[in-house]
């Protein structure tokens, strides 16, 4: 089962990632230090937001589009702000 998530780190920062397997089994990685270098550096760390998809693709897609988004854009997402993310998408366009 193919997710997408984005952990809090202890920093404040986000670790945004992707998982063919247990979503619990990959939190488990990351707070134990054996989840990526870029956490492992960071705990603890807390699941704030996960989306489940059909396919890896997807999912390994997805990952990559947020991970290039500005920490206010994740904020929204994870706030369910979708009115700001929105408009965040616009002005980044226009850039």
């Amino acid at each position: 089962m193919p997710y997408l998530y984005i952990l809090q780190c202890a920093d404040n920062t986000y670790y945004t990632g992707s998982t063919v397997g247990s979503l619990e089994k990959r939190l488990y990685e990351h707070s134990n230090g054996i989840g990526a270098d870029y956490t492992m550096k960071r705990l603890p760390v807390k699941l704030i937001y996960s989306e489940f998809f059909e396919n890896v693709k997807e999912a390994f897609y997805r990952e990559k589009q947020i991970q290039g988004w500005s920490h206010a854009k994740k904020n929204a997402l994870i706030e369910g702000n979708f009115d700001l993310l929105v408009k965040k998408r616009v002005v980044e366009k226009t850039e």
